[in-house]
């Protein structure tokens, strides 16, 4: 008998491939991926890499490939039914034992997964072509949404007074159709109801993208309707477990490192028409860590925005205490408060994508700062209110099960706790030091140096080094003239001093005729200025430091398109993207 699949995807929910792999295999982490000596053959330099992301591991000496399963039964020679039993065991589960009960289980799970797809099916086919639905159509269009949307996220409209579950029941039961939570028994009419009617749907797929649950919009303004249902709970849909659209979005996580998690599916729609995938929402209950853990199998940085106005922000606070406690070295947890009675889909639509990227980098909180900020709102300058403010944050931190973040977070709250009371803690220098900048200027700073990406740093470490040894660099040209830079301002600026360069001129700072906003930029945060600072005068130094730039600048780019290439590797396992990975893997080696 198969295991039920709720098993087996547990198992690996709770396993990271390299946690399974580092107990044959010597990894080491390289960007997003882990690297080791292949464990299928003898070899000196390293061919065997393991993705937790995509969950795989692949040997480029022996083309080996697969997921936890597939390692444990290929390096321990078991069968797969043993090395389910020896990975359960490493995950903490209980062996699965079969019975009748399972095999019931399996039969009502492929029926209830065969009556959402019908249902899905049959409501989305007819917005699409029926003029009955005229009113759920001109609802859509007067939210800015296309057949492209609804046809992406399948979003259907069941009329007030519809009829499937007579056609269902010839093929179902009653019982298995009101276990779905699709349907309810009417007790005075006697008579079984569509508990979405008049609703347009939007299918809550699982991470394979079935769909198990449904969300439901009324779309007339009826005072005495709720806007937004979701389905009951039922054995195959657990809501604490569940994310709307996390079977679409994190199938970026190998390009994009963060996630924004809204509240409402027409969130989810509106960003995604704006050119935003990487989001998911909740459904309609608080943050729970399953849904904390789940995100972070996939992305490093999970940013919660939820709705602008008083509801949003008290479910904003709910989810800080309930998500901290999730918080790991390698992960973040953001916050991003739009301004008042706006949601992310009334925020996107009026504002653009690029705006609200914008706005996510100038304004997201971390998680640490916001429950910071919250409190200390609510607290008086008086012994008792510091006191219980000060109570509540210590308790807070003590719940977060990493030590090494638990110790951080808490010595955070603590120093600026420390700020506020400076008399009192006059005698306790543990916990704070004197600050040169003021509390504004460095959380501006903190904030600024925040939203620049590893690659932007070193790309203005490059500019920096140039724009301040012109002449040595001129009479080197050779050496930077083919660098490759990312950032579009960045590389534009770049491809404009090479060219002066190569003019044969003498140039100076003045020629370049810099943005001096970007020089400011530049000259603020360059993590090569305070190394230059002491080598300044050292031409051989300075052309070391350029090669190292040079050598990163390339490493980012064969990992860009080794990602690229690994995406596709996944999908097609050609021989011809497998030699081309196998090249682009030696490059990075040798580098």
């Amino acid at each position: 008998m198969k295991y039920p699949k709720e098993y087996l995807d547990e198992i690996k929910n709770r396993l990271k491939v390299s946690t399974v792999v580092s107990k044959t295999v010597s990894l080491k982490k390289r960007g997003k991926e882990f690297v080791g000596l292949s464990p299928f053959k003898n070899e000196k330099t390293p061919s065997f890499t393991v993705n937790d992301e995509k969950e795989f591991f692949h040997c480029f000496a022996t083309s080996e490939h697969g997921n936890i399963f597939d390692f444990v039964m290929k390096t321990q020679n078991l069968k797969f039914g043993e090395a389910v039993k020896y990975l359960a065991q490493l995950a903490g589960m209980q062996p699965y034992m079969f019975s009748k009960q399972d095999e019931e289980r399996e039969k009502k799970w492929n029926e209830y997964k065969s009556i959402f797809s019908n249902y899905v099916d049959f409501y989305h086919n007819k917005l699409l072509k029926n003029e009955d639905c005229s009113i759920a159509r001109d609802y859509l269009k007067n939210r800015s949404l296309s057949k492209d949307e609804v046809k992406k996220f399948k979003i259907g409209y069941i009329e007030k007074n519809p009829n499937f579950f007579e056609k269902l029941k010839k093929d179902h039961s009653e019982k298995i159709l009101v276990e779905t939570g699709l349907f309810y028994l009417d007790e005075k009419k006697k008579t079984y109801v569509e508990r979405f009617r008049g609703r347009l749907i939007f299918p809550i797929n699982n991470i394979s993208g079935q769909p198990i649950a449904l969300g439901g919009r009324i779309i007339e303004n009826l005072d005495y309707l709720a806007k937004y249902i979701n389905s009951p709970e039922t054995n195959f849909f657990k809501k604490g477990s569940n994310l709307y659209n996390l079977d679409l979005a994190r199938k970026l996580s190998n390009k994009i490192d963060h996630i924004y998690l809204v509240e409402g599916y027409m969130d989810v729609v509106g960003l995604s028409k704006n050119g935003i995938d990487n989001v998911v929402a909740n459904l309609g209950t608080s943050l729970t860590d399953k849904q904390i853990l789940t995100l972070n199998q996939f992305f490093d940085d999970i940013i919660i925005c939820f709705d602008g106005d008083e509801s949003g922000y008290k479910a904003a606070v709910r989810a800080a205490e309930n998500s901290i406690k999730e918080l790991k070295p390698e992960k973040q947890i953001s916050f991003l408060f739009l301004p008042d009675k706006e949601d992310p889909d009334s925020y996107v639509n009026k504002n653009g994508k690029d705006n609200f990227v914008d706005f996510t980098k100038q304004s997201k909180l971390s998680i640490h700062q916001f429950i910071f900020s919250h409190y200390k709102k609510q607290t008086k300058n008086n012994p008792s209110s510091m006191a219980i403010f000060e109570k509540k944050l210590r308790e807070i931190a003590n719940t977060i099960k990493d030590d090494f973040i638990k110790k951080y977070v808490l010595e955070y709250f603590l120093e600026k706790i420390a700020q506020l009371t400076p008399h009192s803690n006059q005698n306790n220098k543990r916990f704070y030091t004197k600050t040169t900048k003021s509390l504004e200027s460095t959380k501006k700073y903190f904030q600024e140096s925040q939203s620049l990406t590893g690659v932007e740093l070193k790309e203005f470490s490059l500019l920096y080094l140039v724009i301040n040894k012109l002449d040595l660099l001129q009479a080197n040209i050779h050496l930077i003239e083919n660098i490759k830079l990312f950032t579009e301002i960045n590389k534009k600026i770049f491809e404009m001093i090479i060219e002066k360069l190569k003019s044969g001129l003498h140039i100076t700072i003045q020629d370049l005729g810099l943005d001096i906003q970007l020089t400011e930029k530049i000259n603020k945060f360059a993590p090569i200025k305070h190394i230059l600072k002491n080598q300044s005068d050292d031409d051989q130094k300075i052309i070391e430091l350029l090669e190292d730039i040079s050598r990163d600048l390339m490493n980012y780019d064969l990992e860009f398109r080794i990602q690229e290439l690994e995406s596709k590797f996944s999908v097609d396992m050609s021989e011809t993207t497998f030699n081309e990975l196998k090249e682009l893997k030696k490059k990075q080696n040798l580098n």
